[in-house]
């Protein structure tokens, strides 16, 4: 089974860090590309440990938008 994952990366000091939107898993890297990587090594563990019932109720993409704020 594939699942796909909505992922912000931030740069926290030194690191990069990943965050799977939808199950709350992060990891982090010295470059953008580890971070993703390390990430998606922590998801697998993860949904290996997630009971199957569990997995099927996540498989809806958040909604994903922007907003905009004017101040000062």
């Amino acid at each position: 089974m594939t699942y796909r994952s909505a992922v912000v990366i931030q740069k926290e000091g030194k690191w990069f860090v990943a965050r799977s939107l939808e199950l709350g898993v992060v990891s982090q890297g010295r470059t953008v590309e580890q971070a993703k990587q390390n990430l998606q090594e922590a998801i697998e563990l993860y949904l290996e440990d997630m009971p199957k019932a569990r997995r099927q109720l996540g498989h809806d993409a958040p909604l994903l938008t922007t907003i905009e704020v004017g101040h000062g």
